[in-house]
């Protein structure tokens, strides 16, 4: 994609202009002039200068340039849980020009061959405790032409040596235009496999620019950040962030989350940001750790990937103060869409807006629209599209995806949701997650809202079942919270008259822990699955 010659009056002696932009590495290449020899990365005991950072990442890249041919545009797989070298091999990708490709670490071997298929990847980054990862993905991929392993592996030649023989060869960052790609992320959505969004250097400036803006202004090289999801997604895109800005990152000591360290860092490191999703943040907040730790410093606690319940948004104001953050986006925009900064955040129920994922992010803009792609007007319910400079470039090698994401210039969510008066969005489901009960719409989202509303309920999740009367009726699937017991008939007197007879759930099923992603979110498909492994649906089969 090139925009060509700038338009305008041809007599205005405006020259076609390149799309050159300045190459994501060079947020490293920055820090590691300016704060050289202060610390900007923490993981366990050990800790990397700015300057360490950047000297390691070229060695890397010199290393697969040198010895494996790696060059602009080749897809480079990363299969690991966070670390250092997950981390810098980012920056290496980049830096050659390269496309970083990491997985969700905790998907299955045959998985995470199908995301070195789909990507085209010509080389891998393997974690040493992923041998079988690592062979499935040279069985299905015949161009796959290396693998190195972090961690001593007889499947690769070790990243720490390759790093080692390489120190000090000097490798510039790669010349990229706005639209050459830098990353592929792979979104999970809730039906299908995995697609690969292509991210751009363009694009992912841009980015990290209106995150330091909209979502945590005034960070800088006196700041830290915790990570406590995987740098794959989200949370890789809130450090690529951190580096911009000269923020250091602190990175857990173990893939285990352990939220006793997780506050024991906060307090050590006076870490002043983090990003995380709302059910870890919901865990982080009822810990009793919270009250034990010194967590004065946080300044900006931002959430996304999911609404949080209101229930869960006090708890969070009452325990951490006025500093929570919501963002509303997917990968594919990189939660470029929304923000409700913390002063509109609220205890107050009549102070706050309730249900709101916030307004728009600067420079980027909502249409809600109706099955035929016209815009619908205020608190009119329908697809949530966007667009602006945070929108991806496309899915990777997919044209029938792209024809069904992208209409008029739009990009399609597939989310439901309606703007108010003002501008601020509120979402009330996906798409796929709505069904439809005696011929009326019924968004689970709002009847989630209202179930968390009962003190015994810790997490909902409601879901749209066959039944031969009226055609879908919901099921809500609870959590209790710890040592309490509530059953079906008092959770149906208690929603009785909150909402229209037709939304009440038909069945209440308990469980003990409900099913969460990778990046602890609770997704319906795997709710579904779950119930159908346990024989919960089969009821409604029969019915």
């Amino acid at each position: 994609m090139t925009t060509g010659a700038l338009t305008g009056d041809p007599k205005g002696g405006v020259a076609p202009q390149s799309t050159r932009v300045a190459n994501l590495a060079h947020f490293l290449t920055r820090a590691a002039r300016r704060l050289g020899g202060e610390v900007g990365l923490v993981w366990g005991e050990a800790e990397w200068s700015w300057a360490e950072i950047d000297a390691r990442a070229s060695a890397m890249a010199a290393a697969l340039r040198d010895r494996y041919g790696v060059s602009k545009g080749d897809r480079i797989l990363v299969q690991s849980q966070n670390c250092n070298q997950m981390f810098e091999s980012m920056f290496a990708c980049f830096r050659l020009g390269a496309v970083w490709v990491p997985t969700n670490f905790r998907q299955t071997p045959d998985e995470v061959a199908y995301l070195a298929r789909a990507s085209g990847a010509t080389g891998m980054i393997c974690n040493a405790t992923f041998p079988d990862h690592a062979a499935a993905c040279r069985a299905a991929c015949p161009d796959l032409g290396f693998v190195v392993a972090i961690g001593a592996a007889a499947f690769g030649e070790d990243y720490d040596a390759l790093v080692a023989a390489h120190r000090g060869v000097a490798v510039a960052n790669a010349t990229v235009d706005r639209d050459d790609p830098c990353w592929f992320f792979f979104t999970s959505g809730t039906t299908g496999r995995p697609k690969a969004a292509v991210l751009t250097h363009g694009q992912m400036s841009f980015v990290a620019t209106n995150h330091l803006c909209d979502l945590m202004p005034g960070t800088g090289p006196r700041d830290a950040s915790l990570v406590v999801a995987p740098l794959s997604h989200g949370a890789g895109v809130h450090q690529l962030t951190q580096v911009a800005a000269g923020a250091k990152t602190i990175l857990m000591p173990t893939e285990r989350f352990d939220i006793a360290a997780a506050w024991r860092l906060v307090e050590e490191w006076r870490v002043t940001n983090m990003f995380t999703v709302p059910t870890i943040l919901k865990m982080l907040v009822e810990h009793p750790a919270a009250a034990e730790y010194d967590h004065s410093s946080l300044r900006h606690v931002i959430y996304a990937g999911a609404p949080m319940y209101r229930a869960d948004q006090k708890r969070a104001l009452e325990t951490l103060g006025p500093v929570i953050v919501q963002y509303f986006g997917l990968g594919e925009v990189t939660g470029n869409i929304t923000v409700l900064p913390a002063h509109e955040h609220s205890a107050d129920d009549a102070a706050a807006r309730i249900g709101s994922c916030g307004y728009e992010r600067t420079g980027m803009a909502i249409s809600i629209q109706d099955e035929a792609g016209a815009e619908l007007g205020p608190n009119e319910t329908g697809e949530i599209c966007v667009t602006g400079p945070a929108v991806f470039a496309g899915y990777y090698d997919n044209p029938d995806a792209n024809a069904k994401a992208f209409r008029n210039g739009w990009f399609r969510t597939g989310d439901l949701g309606h703007l108010d008066a003002e501008g601020y969005l509120s979402i009330t489901g996906r798409a796929s997650d709505m069904y439809i009960s005696g011929g009326s719409n019924v968004y689970p989202r709002e009847i989630e809202e209202k179930i968390l509303t009962h003190p015994k309920i810790s997490e909902v999740a409601v879901l749209g079942v066959p039944d031969p009367v009226w055609g879908e009726v919901g099921i809500a699937v609870c959590v209790t919270v710890a040592g309490e017991n509530v059953g079906e008939a008092e959770l149906g007197a208690f929603l009785d008259g909150k909402m229209s007879r037709y939304k009440l759930p038909r069945r209440f099923v308990f469980v003990d822990e409900m099913p969460k992603s990778a990046y602890g979110k609770i997704t319906k498909k795997l709710v579904r699955q779950a119930l159908e492994e346990r024989g919960l649906l089969d009821g409604e089969r029969a019915a």
